[in-house]
């Protein structure tokens, strides 16, 4: 829909009324890929090693889309001690067939 046809310019309506929708990202640090029967054998305190290493930047997803990637750091200040990151590169939207 246009503005010509009577509808609204979707960029517009992004800046205003969805402005305030808060969404969620997921980070993605890395991936295991045990075997079931390690998967089973694990007790507390056991360590799954990462298909990444610790300076590796982290991949972040709304939904199932990549939209940038970014790296680990320590929050310092009041959220000391929290995890947060810092944005590397937003990637270009995919866009769909």
């Amino acid at each position: 829909m246009t503005e010509a046809d009577g509808g609204k310019d979707l960029n517009k309506l992004s800046d205003t009324r969805f402005a305030d929708v808060p969404i969620e990202i997921t980070i993605s640090v890395g991936m295991a890929r045990p075997l079931i029967r390690d998967l089973l054998s694990l007790d507390e305190d056991a360590v799954l090693a990462l298909d990444r290493s610790l300076d590796d930047p982290v991949d972040l997803f709304v939904g199932d889309k990549l939209i940038g990637r970014g790296q680990l750091e320590e929050i310092d200040g009041e959220g000391s001690g929290k995890l947060g990151v810092r944005i590397t590169e937003i990637t270009e939207p995919q866009v769909e067939d």
